[in-house]
């Protein structure tokens, strides 16, 4: 009897192409946002162009001057109706933060979200990292983080209007990778970040809730992880492909808007796979 060979190749998933970017719904209109770490072409950038694409307002913010000029420079060409504003911000110091959320309530008329961005990665075992390389990577993503949330509920509490925030986490704050110690344990701190200033807010009407994305497609992560470890991460995917920016920053979006009123201290998983 002849055996019948069996074809085991899998095709490629029918959303293996990203789509074209989805066009703005007015979720965020005349909303005042604040983003943090957007300059550049990461999710920062791609979460401020969303809500501009929404019809808000926004403030941009990053530690690198010139970047962020070009960033702001960028947005206020496309959008030219609204208002693009930028302040150099440092999240490792409290006092450029409190500053931030000041000067942005003046330049926007007040604040109605704000977006945390800031984070740093890395590739280091346990054995290999340094204390300065913990302490960098935990000071910027989950205690910058810490400041900036202080920050706006201090601002939320003197006003009546109440606003939202949103935390971008990963899905590492889940689960192991190899060399991501530090920035696991920092985006699981922004979680628990999340949930329990969650329950806080709640008391001045303001919700906060998280994004933990898998893998998104911008230039700047391939400075930072290896391409054997991207295609990876790429490959455990459903649809065989890592999120474009847009993708994570509409998710943004919708957890700002009044699409998502009765969502308070969750995090949501960006990824086409099981968390």
């Amino acid at each position: 009897m002849t055996e019948t060979a069996v074809d085991t190749t899998v095709a490629p998933s029918p959303l293996a192409t990203p789509p074209e970017e989805t066009p703005g719904h007015g979720l965020l209109l005349g909303r005042k946002v604040v983003v943090t770490a957007a300059a550049g072409t990461g999710i920062g950038f791609a979460t401020a162009r969303r809500a501009l694409l929404e019809g808000a307002d926004v403030v941009i913010s990053d530690w690198h001057e010139r970047r962020l000029g070009e960033a702001r420079d960028t947005l206020a060409a496309e959008f030219t109706g609204q208002t693009v504003g930028q302040i150099v911000c440092n999240v490792q110091q409290s006092a450029e933060v409190d500053a931030l959320i000041d000067s942005a309530a003046n330049e926007l008329g007040r604040i109605d979200v704000l977006v945390n961005n800031a984070g740093l990665g890395g590739e280091t075992p346990v054995a290999d990292m340094t204390d300065e390389e913990w302490d960098r990577v935990v000071d910027i993503t989950l205690n910058g983080t810490f400041r900036a949330t202080r920050a706006a509920l201090r601002y939320f509490r003197g006003v009546e209007h109440g606003g939202v925030i949103v935390n971008n986490a990963s899905v590492l704050g889940w689960r192991a990778q190899r060399g991501q110690a530090h920035y696991a344990a920092a985006k699981a701190g922004v979680m628990a970040l999340t949930r329990c200033s969650a329950v806080e807010a709640a008391d001045f009407g303001v919700r906060i809730n998280a994004v933990a994305p898998s893998i998104a497609k911008h230039p700047f992560l391939a400075k930072v992880t290896s391409d054997e470890l991207l295609d990876e991460l790429v490959s455990r995917e459903a649809y065989g492909r890592a999120a474009e920016v847009w993708e994570v920053a509409a998710t943004i979006a919708m957890l700002a808007s009044d699409y998502t009123t009765y969502l308070t201290g969750e995090v949501v998983s960006i990824s086409s796979q099981r968390a």
